[in-house]
């Protein structure tokens, strides 16, 4: 689970300082997973909160636009943007509330949270390590095969001038 927050401010050129927004101004965010699937497609207020589950590993691509154009607002926007991932993203008190849970219960709920996080980064840390493992092993392969046929050319270059420099003595018969 990801959950963004953001929120959007205008330089207002009398006050040399970002201020809050007008409220026609807004953002379109815009989500893709790693096999380039759109996972969420929306336009949001200025200021906002936005969440995602996402079901696959890997780099996530979080895209905001603002519904702007120059002809409306022709001025510089910053955009503070709070990304929480994981066990992080989980508001504890909002599920002890939901579930009526004593302290002790929301405590192992978290710590059994915690565990699931830190199993699923070593399973990726293990796949990181058997891409690599893979990738070494493909240029180790790929190294020595270039040397082969380097020291192969060598030779075969070496032999051809030796016969071509024994049959030019030949033929000028200072052989």
């Amino acid at each position: 689970m990801v959950v963004g927050n953001y929120k959007v401010q205008a330089y207002d050129q009398n006050v040399k300082d970002y201020m809050p927004v007008s409220p026609g101004i807004g953002m379109h965010v815009e989500i893709r997973d790693p096999a380039d699937k759109v996972l969420l497609s929306r336009t949001y207020a200025a200021e906002g909160r936005f969440t995602f589950t996402s079901h696959s590993a890997g780099e996530h691509i979080i895209c905001l636009n603002s519904n702007s154009t120059a002809w409306l607002y022709a001025g510089q926007l910053r955009v503070h943007l709070d990304i929480s991932v994981g066990e992080h993203a989980v508001d504890y008190q909002q599920v002890q509330a939901k579930d009526k849970l004593s302290e002790l219960q929301l405590r192992i709920r978290q710590l059994l949270d915690q565990v699931e996080q830190i199993t699923k980064e070593q399973n990726y840390q293990r796949y990181r390590e058997e891409r690599f493992r893979q990738t070494s092993e493909s240029t180790n392969q790929r190294v020595l095969w270039w040397s082969i046929a380097q020291t192969l050319i060598l030779l075969l270059t070496g032999f051809w001038q030796m016969q071509h420099l024994k049959s030019f003595f030949q033929a000028k018969k200072l052989v």
